[in-house]
């Protein structure tokens, strides 16, 4: 059970840091995790692993907040009302264990990422098509008009970005899947964070529907023998009829 706090007015001091003692690390969560913008309310959540008195949430700008607990509880919750710009970054907690001079250390890092939606969606493309079939390389290319930023790669029922990349003169950012298989299948689509602003986002662009099909064997492409392992090499990913096969054969 955690306690909430409206962090408003609740800056503990900057830059200051205490010194910890070898006691349990705290975890620290962020919810929602993701898809938060501009003016949402989010909250930070640190969870406990010894019952504690003081609870410290810091920011790496070096703003620090705390919560004095009325009662010995697994965990603090710091719930920001209406996320600003100011609030976007990695965060840490750590707490003091009631009673004793008991400090951790701090937790792993999470980081707020606000999506603006002032900036305009990233535009996407698709390379060779939207149907391949297994092992083909594709390539999708996403691109803003008037901001130089991180690209990020979205696949629709994945939690994280697939991938991330500095766009290349500022405004493109080209990404390959190599080798495709149908586990790729999907829809794909892109955002961006402003160099000058890593944890600002644009809300996700246009998608695209990558489909991969499945491309079988050619007959005897692998062949294994009595006495001797033959392994066949097929040049040409969708394995053609004049494909040219290359054989090495190795006495077992």
């Amino acid at each position: 059970m955690g306690m909430d706090v409206e962090l408003r007015g609740m800056i503990w001091g900057r830059g200051e840091r205490l010194s910890p003692v070898l006691v349990p690390r705290p975890s620290l969560s962020l919810h929602p995790s993701q898809g938060v913008s501009l003016g949402d309310p989010v909250t930070l959540r640190c969870h406990l692993p010894r019952l504690a008195a003081w609870v410290w949430l810091y920011h790496e700008e070096g703003r620090s907040y705390n919560i004095g607990k009325k009662k010995e509880q697994d965990a603090a919750a710091f719930f920001f009302v209406s996320t600003l710009q100011e609030h976007a970054g990695r965060y840490w907690c750590q707490y003091r264990v009631s009673e004793s001079a008991e400090l951790s250390v701090e937790s792993d890092p999470v980081e707020l990422v606000l999506t603006d939606l002032r900036y305009p969606p990233s535009r996407i493309s698709l390379h060779p098509e939207q149907h391949v079939g297994t092992g083909t390389n594709v390539t999708i290319s996403c691109w803003n008009k008037d901001y130089g930023a991180t690209f990020l790669l979205h696949k629709d029922g994945s939690s994280d970005p697939i991938q991330r990349q500095d766009s290349s003169g500022g405004d493109t950012a080209t990404f390959t899947l190599f080798g495709v298989t149908p586990a790729d299948s999907g829809t794909y689509r892109c955002s961006y964070r402003p160099w000058h602003y890593a944890f600002m986002s644009s809300p996700l662009g246009d998608s695209v529907m990558l489909e991969v099909t499945p491309t079988p064997a050619r007959p005897g492409a692998e062949l294994v023998s009595r006495g001797n392992l033959v392994v066949a090499v097929v040049r040409g990913c969708a394995y053609p009829q004049n494909a040219e096969v290359v054989k090495f054969q190795m006495s077992l």
